[in-house]
This record gives C-alpha cells, structure tokens and sequence, in this order.
C-alpha cells in the first residue's frame, strides 16, 4: 500500500459534536468527497452518526473509507476520567464497526496551559504524582483500544495541553511501552510547539503510526504567541494555513517517509474557524492538489 491522502471534519471547523454552528456531517462528507478525497476521520464522537448502518451506508455512497477517530478530551484532569472513558469507548466502538484502523488520544486544551502554547520554557509542568495519573489514564485508553478494539492507538501532541512540547512527548513515550503507544505526529502542532517535524520523524520513525498534513502561518503563528492568543481565536485568524504556503517543509516531509517506505493514510487537517468554512471546500481541494503537486498520491 502507498501512502494514501484522506481529511478530517475539523477541516470544516468541526471540534465540538454538539456545536450548533458545525456544518451538517452530510455536507461534509459530500465536501470530502467533492475536493477528491478517498478517507476521512470520524470527527468527535456523536458528530457522525453512532448508527453502523446509517454511517456505513452514507461512507459507501460516497465511496469514502474511515480513517479512525480522535479521542479530543481532558486526560489532564483526574475529576473527569468518565468523560475521558466515555468518549474513548464510543469511538473504539465506531472505528471497529468501519474497518479504521486508527485511534489518536489528545489531551485537551487546559486553562493552565493555554497561555503559554508556544511557550515551552514558560508552561507549568504537572507534578509528579499528577504526572503518574495522567500517564496511567493514557495507558489505560491505549491499552484498552489496542487489545480490547485491535487498533492501532497514538498519542497526538496538540498546542494548549499538557501532551504539547517535545521534553512532554519524550518522557512519555519513555514510559509506555511501543506495542500500546505509537505517535501520531501532526506537523503544525509540532512548530506551533517549537520543534521541527522532520527532524522528529527522523529520531523516531519508529514509533509513528500516522501523520496529520498540517500548516502554520509563521507570522499569525508569531503574534499569536507574543499575545497569548486563545488557541480558537489563533484558528480564526488563520494559524493554519493551506499546505505550502506556511513552515512546514513538505517536500523533505515526502521524500523521508518514501525513504523509509511509510504506507498508509496521512490526513490533511486545517483546523479552522466554523463560523468561516466557507472556504472549507476549496482549502480542501487545494490542499490535495498541492500533496498531489509534490509527489503524494
């Protein structure tokens, strides 16, 4: 299998299921489609349709396949294990009813870290007994989709939470084994948090199940951080740019993963305001037309 170019509803400003500004999920999978995608992510569990049937059948008519789902919820926070529990169970149960293969942890955006996204030698760091529980709650969903669900179960470090900045993912991946714990490594969050995502790849191929196609705006990205801008309202002011024309240096990005023969899917995600998806179509479009350009299928 080649390396395979799918997208993801946060494309179309989806973060949230019950966000009453979200576009319709028909609409978004009638976009996907539209912009020539073959995969897609689920979204935030309850987004899409929890029906097997109604889902399978909407995926097929498109002749879209489900590239697995994002787990998006506090694991930062103790108090909030069923919340945590509820959202990592329900996706396992809908990526096994599709075929997908891929289940992608993120720990949420924390008010305790969301003014120093960016800012690694500013962020406060858990202690170590919050440390301890946190790594625990993420070996506990790993192990859970990986045996229970036979998926292939990731961390994603994302700007604004505690699994952020490389020192963070270091640590953890020193602490959970590699047959629960892989890494799914986005490449906008990864400048966002100041370290380069070709150079990681390059120490850690080993370890990286999937990609997430991300761009970042390095002068939105510059203010942003100087302002300690809310990570949605760095969105708005289009932090993440279509493929290309931001920092991330995807031609490298494509020639390593071909050198180290990496298969499978990679998915674009330009995270974006949904109050401005109109142009989610044509980012889309553009996005593929641009991976196609630089040698992705």
């Amino acid at each position: 299998m080649s390396i395979r170019i799918g997208n993801a509803p946060c494309s179309w400003g989806v973060e949230f299921a019950g966000d009453p500004r979200n576009p319709s999920w028909t609409r978004v999978l009638d976009e996907c489609k539209a912009a020539g995608y073959k995969g897609i992510e689920l979204g935030p569990i309850g987004f899409m349709p929890e029906d097997p049937k109604e889902l399978g059948d909407a995926l097929a008519e498109r002749e879209l396949e489900l590239i697995g789902g994002v787990v998006f919820r506090p694991f930062h926070d103790s108090e909030k294990w069923e919340e945590v529990l509820d959202g990592a169970t329900r996706t396992c149960a809908a990526l096994k009813a599709h075929g997908a293969e891929h289940l992608v942890l993120i720990d949420s955006i924390s008010p305790r870290r969301a003014p120093t996204a960016g800012r690694p030698d500013e962020a406060e760091q858990m202690g170590a007994d919050e440390w301890k529980g946190y790594v625990e709650r993420i070996r506990r969903i790993a192990k859970m989709g990986s045996e229970d669900y036979g998926l292939t179960v990731a961390i994603h470090p994302h700007a604004a939470g505690f699994m952020d900045f490389e020192v963070e993912v270091e640590r953890l991946l020193s602490e959970v084994h590699e047959d629960l714990l892989k890494i799914c490594l986005d490449t906008g969050h990864a400048r966002y948090a100041g370290f380069d995502p070709l150079a990681f790849m390059q120490r850690h191929m080993d370890r990286i199940s999937y990609m997430h196609f991300k761009d970042i705006d390095p002068q939105v990205k510059t203010d942003v951080i100087a302002n300690r801008t809310d990570f949605y309202k760095a969105c708005g002011q289009g932090i993440f740019c279509t493929l290309g024309k931001g920092e991330t240096d995807f031609p490298a990005v494509h020639k390593y993963l071909n050198d180290v023969g990496f298969t499978g899917w990679c998915t674009v995600e330009q995270d974006c305001d949904p109050e401005i998806r109109d142009t989610a179509l044509a980012d889309a479009r553009a996005n593929r037309e641009y991976l196609e350009s630089i040698g992705f299928a």
